[in-house]
């Protein structure tokens, strides 16, 4: 049985009513993804939302890059045309 330990961090920067954040896998591979979120000017300022909908961007970037690897990887390894289905 072999394990294996992967880490996200995730730095989340705000800069008045924009919110980003990079989130990056410290795997065999450094993958990272960024999420932006920009609050409307008219709403109320709750940093902790910017913040969730940034990181979330990020962490869906970062997913899709991953299974973006995960086919390159297969289709080297089997010199075949990958599709992955959900």
């Amino acid at each position: 049985m072999r394990t294996e330990r992967w880490t996200v961090l995730v730095n989340i920067s705000e800069h008045s009513d924009h919110t980003s954040a990079d989130a990056r896998l410290h795997s065999r591979d450094d993958i990272a993804g960024r999420g932006l979120a920009r609050r409307n000017p008219s709403d109320t300022d709750i940093p902790e939302i910017g913040a969730e909908l940034a990181t979330s961007r990020a962490l869906s970037d970062l997913a899709h890059q991953l299974l973006d690897a995960s086919i390159a990887d297969v289709e080297q390894a089997t010199s075949h045309p990958a599709t992955f289905r959900s």
